[in-house]
């Protein structure tokens, strides 16, 4: 594998940005590692960080390196700071930066990546699984399926609480009062994709039963599966940590490894 570090220009954010990049490579040589490369256009995987953390961070917790060496996939891991993967109310337009100039910009740079949906994911934990499940219901013309881990699904929810006393999430996300049924309404734009579009992106969700947004994740679980999605839903013991998203990433890869479209 190839692991690249590229600083380059959004012209979306208007401000020089990050990513990390894992592009295959074909080795025999290394120790302990085989790496692959498909012939033709290879599958890409946009890997979002959490609240805490930027593009570095999926390395350093994980062996994602590793775990996609023989796949023959590129990972393109981006940051976009505290933006939650949405055109901020006051701030920057993070949801048009990942989902419309992010591919375009990855597929100049590295022109072998493939620009079907079918071989275009995104995954993230916590804050990152909001923007991956946002990426597939709001953009399904660049992002063919998606995996949420510990995701933060219900951000209505959320500024409508007690953290939506903090004037931080009114710059990301507006009032309060006008989050649910918007579009940064997970739930409001899955309901909408459902009655808009007969091919559904697939959908895998995990969450552990001793993390604090298990609840939310079983609401979205439950309204999902009414609205016809096909969702792949698991829970098993673990909190909001590494240790389980390190061990769950390697589910999800597999997950998307089975698609079938």
């Amino acid at each position: 594998m190839a692991l690249l570090h590229v600083d380059f220009f959004s012209e979306a954010l208007e401000m020089c940005c990050q990513m990390d990049v894992i592009l295959p490579q074909r080795t025999k040589g290394q120790i302990g590692l085989t790496g692959n490369a498909l012939a033709g256009k290879y599958p890409t995987l946009y890997l979002l960080h959490g609240k805490s953390d930027d593009h570095t961070i999926w390395q350093r917790r994980t062996s994602i390196e590793r775990y996609v060496s023989e796949l023959g996939w590129a990972v393109v891991m981006p940051t976009v700071h505290l933006g939650w993967y949405t055109n901020m109310a006051h701030g920057g337009r993070y949801f048009d930066y990942v989902a419309k100039e992010l591919p375009q910009i990855c597929r100049e740079f590295f022109p072998a990546m493939s620009s079907r949906p079918e071989d275009t994911y995104a995954a993230g934990l916590s804050m990152g699984g909001y923007g991956a499940l946002k990426l597939a219901l709001a953009a399904p013309e660049t992002f063919g399926a998606a995996a949420s881990l510990s995701g933060a699904v219900d951000m209505a929810k959320r500024c409508e609480g007690q953290d939506g006393r903090d004037p931080y999430w009114e710059d990301v996300f507006g009032p309060a009062g006008k989050v649910r049924g918007g579009e940064n309404d997970l739930f409001a734009l899955a309901e909408s994709m459902a009655g808009l579009s007969e091919k559904l992106p697939p959908l895998y969700m995990w969450c552990g039963t001793e993390d604090f947004l298990i609840d939310d994740n079983r609401r979205l679980r439950d309204s999902l599966t009414e609205w016809g999605y096909s969702l792949t839903y698991e829970e098993s013991a673990g909190a909001h940590r590494w240790d389980c998203w390190d061990e769950k990433i390697q589910d999800v890869l597999k997950w998307f490894q089975g698609l079938k479209w």
